[in-house]
Formats: structure tokens, C-alpha cells, sequence
């Protein structure tokens, strides 16, 4: 029997789960691919750096399935909410900082400083990790590695070994299991190996990912990719029809039918990274009014600077000369105004009422939007928007938005700020899709108020920080702009509350509907539905 003092009046067991004699054996595994792995960064001589590559990312693979194994499949199925605010790691603890630094730190060498991961310059050879990785790069692709072929054979192996760890978490949820195998397929597939293997059938064809979507791949409009598409005939010409086609057709109609879960839960690779490895830090996002006020000036902000950059970024190399090529600098900037313009117009009179007093803000950015790219036609030259060289606009987008605000803060403060701070805070791409979720979307969670009992579960483990247990307690449908449609508040709801639906558009906002007494004609409201 335990001598130890405990002043909780929890309950509930206030200590963390300890960790079984199988589970410490696995960690060590784990932990010794991840010391190969800092050898080789050290700049250790290897006999054979393509046996202990296998070696170590074998090591972290299997260790992690056996820690996985151990702690789920020695539990029945269902609901697991183990004592995650009493595990360091998992609790802004000392362990979770240690691990946010770690992170963090690597993210900012890997952006800014990659000679420290030994990235050759100037046609020399690499050294430390990342020449660790040229065995694999050059059976992939004939070439040597470099600092993200290391981060993406880093980041594909996450998802994998962290995907099949969360499949057995959530091994009685069908929709966890195949939304899970889905991120897992498209991050091997289409982020990892086709890439690779369309370099090797046409090098000069720029790096493409497939399933990336503008605004994400903002930079395959640049001049420098443009041109190289176009250089390489049909291929490359079908890549950016691909690419158009996808914000505006394919888009838009995966959204309307299945809301953005489609993308930011079944597809995404940041997504996918956030839902395995990222899965231990979920109930560390913000459920505050504040925060949630911040993610909307936030997340809308990034998305007009993506917009007003991309925008920028091709006008600085069209021309004026109609006879030279029809898409000129005047025709190109009243094109994106026309369109914005009929998209605000076509909201405002069909959506007006859904709105709000936000409204307001939304016709505020709109002409922020429009008097932005004005400026920019009357004062912009071949090289110059808003006085700045169109090179510096990229490269600040790059550095503060690409950079800092998806790798080192949305991805290294994962242990501190949860696991969906890039997508809930600065993703453009979240935004839009957001926005037509709400407005124009048959996706809704349904809430069965009658059935809850406020447990807390739903909205501790939403990990875009919404009160879903505010939604559940009122019979309220969960219409939010920021849902991912994950679905682990319904995994998790031990009453059936909550559930994922596709429906009519009619009714799906349903705040007026609140059972609240005696003042509601419940066979008026049955035979509305």
C-alpha cells in the first residue's frame, strides 16, 4: 500500500498512468533510432550509412508499435482519456517544454540554418544527417538529400508509426480508422514518393505536391515555376490547369458536400502530422472567448496577405502589351477584382442574415483587399508592388507565414499550444475552406442536448478549441468555420451525443431551436424536420 500524501479530492486517480516494463523497453528502442539519428548529426563516420539509416528509422518504427500495442491492446475498446492533464509531457509539464524546445530548435535549423544539419554548399558534398539520408534519396531519386527530403522522410515516418499508434486508440470509431489510413496514404503517396519519382522521369519539372492546394502552394505561380511548367510541354502545362482547377472546381464542391474535413482531416499532410503525432496534445488547445477571437482576426488576416501577395507575385511579371500576351497587368488585376467582388456580393445578399454584426467586418476586408491591389496597380512596376521588391513580398511570406508561423510555431509548440495552432491560427487554406463550410456547406455535427450528461470529454479532446460541450448541452448543431470535422468529440462522447452529418443546408443552423421550457411546440418542431 502507497504512503504517499495526496491532497486531491479528486476522485479520479490525480497520478499519471506509470508506464508498463514493455512500454520502457519500447521507449528505449525508440529513443536509441533517435540516438543513430543524433550521431549522424554529429558528423559520425558510418560503414554503412545506408544499413544504420534502416536501422534507425526502423528502431523508431518499431518502438513505437510496441508502445502502442502495449498501451491500447491491453485495454478494451472505447474511450480513453488516461490521465492526460497529469503525464508531464502532456500538460504543459516540464517534459512537454523540454520537448516544444527540442522541436522548435530543430524547426529553426532546419528553415534558416540547414549548414548545421550538413547541407553542402556550392556544389560540395553533405556531411552529418543530412548526408545520412543521401543513401535513400539516391535510390528514390538519383540525387543527394537535402534538408527537406530529411524533414519529409522525418515527417512521412511520423505519420505512419503515429498513425498506426492512433488507429489502435481509436480502434472501435470506423470513421477514425479510414479518415486515419486515408492521411496516411496521401502523405506516403502523393507527398513523399511521387515527387521523388516524377523527378526522376523529368528533373527539370519543379517539386509539385500533388494534393496541395493554393494557398498552400502559392509558390508554384511564381515566374521561376511558371516557366519551368510551361518549358516542359503538356506535362507541365496540365500540372498548373491542375492546380487552377482545384481551387476552383474541385474545391469548392468537396467542401459544399463533406464541409472542409474532406481536406483538413482526411488529405492534408499538416493535418495529418497534427491528428498522429499530434494526438497526445489535443486538449491543450485554448477553449477561451479570447482565443477564439484571435483565431478569427488572425486566421483572416494571413489569408488577405496570402491573397494580396499571390496576386502580387503574378503581376509583377505580366506585361502591359496586349499583342505580346493577352493576360496583361490591367486585365489580370480587374479579373481577381471582378471575382472578389462577386463573391462578396453573392454573399452578402444570400448570407447577409447569417452574419451578423460581422458583416461589417467582412465588407471591411473586402475593401481593404480591393484598395490593396489598386495601390498596387497604380504604383507597381515589373519589379516593385507597394514599393517593395516583389523578390523581398515572397520571401517575408516565406520566412514569417511558410516558415516561422507553420514549422517552428505550429508545428515545434505542438506539447504547448496544442496540436492545430498552424491550422486554428494561420492557415489560408483552413480559412477559405472555413468560410464556405459555414456559409455554403451541407457538413453539420448534430447535437442530441436530451441525451448529455457534460462530461467534458467532447470539448476537451476538440483540438480547434471550441466549446463542444456548450453546442451539446443547448441541442445545438455545430456549424464553426474552424471544425476540421475530425470526429473524435463523437469518438470520445460515451451518450452517442454527438454525430457527423451530411445534409440539406435547410435547418442546419439551428440556434432559434434551443429546448429551453415551455415555450417550444414540440409537434411543431418534429414536423419541421
Amino acid at each position: 500500500m502507497s504512503n504517499k500524501l495526496n491532497h486531491s479530492m479528486s476522485l479520479a486517480k490525480p497520478d499519471a498512468v506509470d508506464i508498463s516494463n514493455k512500454q520502457k523497453i519500447a521507449l528505449a528502442i525508440g529513443i536509441l533510432g533517435l540516438f543513430i539519428l543524433t550521431l549522424a548529426l554529429f558528423n559520425t563516420d558510418f560503414p554503412n550509412k545506408a544499413l544504420f539509416l534502416t536501422i534507425s528509422l526502423s528502431l523508431i518504427s518499431v518502438g513505437t508499435i510496441i508502445y502502442s500495442r502495449d498501451a491500447y491492446l491491453t485495454k478494451l475498446e472505447g474511450i480513453k482519456n488516461d490521465g492526460v492533464w497529469f503525464k508531464s509531457i502532456s500538460s504543459r509539464g516540464v517534459w512537454g517544454w523540454i520537448l516544444g524546445v527540442i522541436l522548435t530548435a530543430f524547426y529553426i535549423v532546419l528553415y534558416f540554418y540547414p549548414q548545421y544539419l550538413g547541407l553542402g554548399k556550392d556544389g560540395a558534398s553533405n556531411t552529418g544527417l543530412i548526408s545520412f539520408f543521401d543513401p535513400l534519396s539516391n535510390l528514390l531519386s538519383g540525387r543527394n538529400a537535402s534538408q527537406w527530403f530529411v524533414y519529409g522522410t522525418l515527417y512521412t515516418v511520423a505519420i505512419m508509426a503515429f498513425g498506426y499508434k492512433f488507429m489502435l486508440k481509436y480502434r472501435h470509431n470506423r470513421y477514425q480508422q479510414l479518415r486515419t489510413a486515408s492521411v496516411m496514404f496521401f502523405q506516403l503517396g502523393f507527398a513523399f514518393l511521387i515527387p521523388e519519382f516524377m523527378y526522376v522521369m523529368n528533373s527539370d519539372l519543379p517539386y509539385y505536391d500533388l494534393k496541395s492546394v493554393w494557398p498552400l502552394n502559392y509558390y508554384i505561380f511564381d515566374e521561376w515555376s511558371v516557366k519551368a511548367f510551361l518549358s516542359n510541354g503538356n506535362i507541365g502545362l496540365g500540372l498548373i490547369l491542375f492546380g487552377i482547377v482545384s481551387i476552383f472546381v474541385i474545391t469548392p464542391i468537396l467542401t459544399y458536400k463533406y464541409g472542409k474535413r474532406w481536406y483538413c482531416s482526411w488529405v492534408c499532410g499538416c493535418g495529418g502530422l497534427a491528428e498522429t503525432a499530434g494526438d497526445s496534445f489535443r486538449q491543450l488547445s485554448s477553449k477561451k472567448m479570447s482565443a477564439w477571437k484571435l483565431e478569427r482576426w488572425l486566421i483572416h488576416t494571413v489569408l488577405v496577405f496570402s491573397v494580396v501577395m499571390t496576386v502580387a507575385m503574378v503581376y509583377t511579371y505580366l506585361g502591359y502589351d496586349h499583342n505580346t500576351f493577352w493576360l496583361t497587368k490591367g486585365v489580370f488585376i480587374s479579373l481577381v477584382i471582378g471575382f472578389l467582388t462577386l463573391v462578396f456580393a453573392g454573399v452578402m445578399y444570400f448570407k447577409r442574415h447569417e452574419f451578423g454584426k460581422d458583416a461589417r467586418y467582412g465588407a471591411i476586408g473586402y475593401f481593404v483587399v480591393i484598395a490593396l491591389l489598386v495601390t498596387m496597380h497604380f504604383t507597381g512596376t515589373s519589379e516593385n508592388v507597394f514599393f517593395i521588391k516583389g523578390s523581398a513580398l515572397r520571401s517575408a511570406y516565406g520566412i514569417y507565414i511558410g516558415s516561422i508561423f507553420s514549422g517552428v510555431i505550429g508545428t515545434g509548440f505542438y506539447p504547448i499550444l496544442g496540436n492545430r495552432s498552424w491550422c486554428r491560427f494561420g492557415c489560408p487554406m483552413a480559412a477559405i475552406l472555413g468560410f464556405q463550410q459555414r456559409l455554403f456547406s451541407k457538413f453539420r455535427i448534430t447535437t442530441n442536448g436530451g441525451q448529455c450528461i457534460s462530461c467534458g470529454n467532447c470539448s476537451n479532446s476538440c483540438e480547434m478549441g471550441i466549446d463542444v460541450r456548450a453546442y451539446a448541452q443547448k441541442g445545438e448543431n455545430i456549424v464553426r468555420s474552424s471544425c476540421v470535422g475530425c470526429g473524435i468529440c463523437s469518438a470520445v462522447c460515451p451518450r452517442g451525443v454527438l454525430k457527423l452529418e451530411n445534409d440539406s443546408m435547410k435547418g442546419r443552423i439551428n440556434p432559434t431551436e434551443i429546448l429551453l421550457g415551455n415555450d417550444v411546440d414540440l409537434m411543431d418542431l418534429v414536423n419541421k424536420k
